[in-house]
């Protein structure tokens, strides 16, 4: 067990490594040296090789990035090409605004998706299941900022019951943080929680199709009441699975859907510094995302033990 999980934290250790050098290396290649944008098309090649050797990008790839690793191993991102701000101090300020984001619609999509996926299961004979099949179909094919712009239109615009965006700490006020942080949550949610569906649907059928499902039912058990005894606990084994590959995709949502509601989190950031080609910061916000996607994967494989009994009597 011990082993397991080392080999498991070992993995993840590496995966960031390998990440790091993705990140660095497909960022630091792009054409476009960040002296020469920061000083214009009239700069003269004396000022852009004074201001690359201030940034250091004159150096070769490899003490570049092993200069920046060291840095952000020491918690130092460095600071930005544009503003001169220093990037961990950014990063900082706006995690906590996307991992609002992430942390509740995840648990959107999980709450929308569960009942979604078994009930379309349970009922695949019968109206009612063909209707939540189609509907988690739909979800599949919206994307999250079509999704935001519709209830933007419907519950910001036209009955104005919350607002059409922006943001609110919840230590200064709880109630308008809430108000602004629903239809964000609701854009992502629904979107991801429909695809989800269509997995747990998929696990919930082939777990209806087991023997000991039959048994149960022919004890007198309804379709519902004989998943929810003996089958989901087998079936959140592959959803699990699927959530954390979710994870992904929800983060690009998040990133998306905070542009939309001129929400202060790290997907603005990000579009800021693609936007303004401020290498550095790029490379530290997709470094964060990187590594954001790697734990909450290690995390699900720790869920594998806790959910899975065969897989804790291998490990024993």
């Amino acid at each position: 067990m011990l082993l397991k999980l080392l080999s498991r934290t070992g993995i993840l250790l590496a995966s960031t490594l390998v990440g790091s050098m993705i990140v660095f290396g497909l960022l630091a290649v792009l054409p476009g040296d960040p002296a020469t944008v920061a000083l214009g098309v009239n700069a003269t090649p004396e000022a852009v090789a004074q201001l690359q050797q201030e940034f250091g990008t004159d150096r070769p790839l490899v003490v570049q990035y092993l200069d920046w690793l060291g840095g952000i191993l020491q918690g130092d991102f460095g600071t930005s090409y544009v503003t001169g701000a220093d990037i961990a101090q950014q990063i900082g300020q706006r995690i906590a605004v996307t991992g609002w984001l992430v942390g509740t619609s995840l648990v959107l999509t999980i709450l929308i998706a569960v009942p979604l996926g078994v009930l379309a299961a349970v009922r695949q004979r019968k109206a009612s299941g063909t209707v939540l099949a189609a509907m988690s179909q739909f979800g599949v094919a919206v994307p999250s900022f079509i999704a935001a712009l519709l209830l933007i239109n419907i519950f910001a615009v036209r009955l104005g019951w919350v607002p059409s965006g922006g943001w609110t700490a919840p230590v200064e006020d709880p109630a308008e943080f809430l108000r602004k942080l629903i239809l964000p949550v609701v854009s992502i949610g629904l979107v991801q929680g429909a695809v989800l569906s269509r997995y747990v649907r998929s696990a919930a059928l082939e777990i209806m199709r087991e023997d000991f499902i039959r048994t149960a039912r022919a004890k007198g058990l309804t379709p519902l009441r004989a998943f929810i005894k003996h089958g989901s606990r087998n079936a959140a084994v592959p959803v699990v699975t699927v959530i954390g590959l979710q994870v992904a995709g929800l983060l690009v949502d998040t990133i998306v859907v905070e542009r939309v509601f001129v929400i202060p989190g790290l997907g603005s950031l990000l579009f800021d510094g693609l936007a303004n080609r401020d290498l550095l910061l790029v490379q530290g916000i997709a470094l964060i995302i990187v590594c954001l996607i790697l734990v909450l994967n290690y995390i699900v494989d720790l869920l594998y033990i806790v959910i899975d009994p065969r897989l804790r009597r291998q490990l024993a």
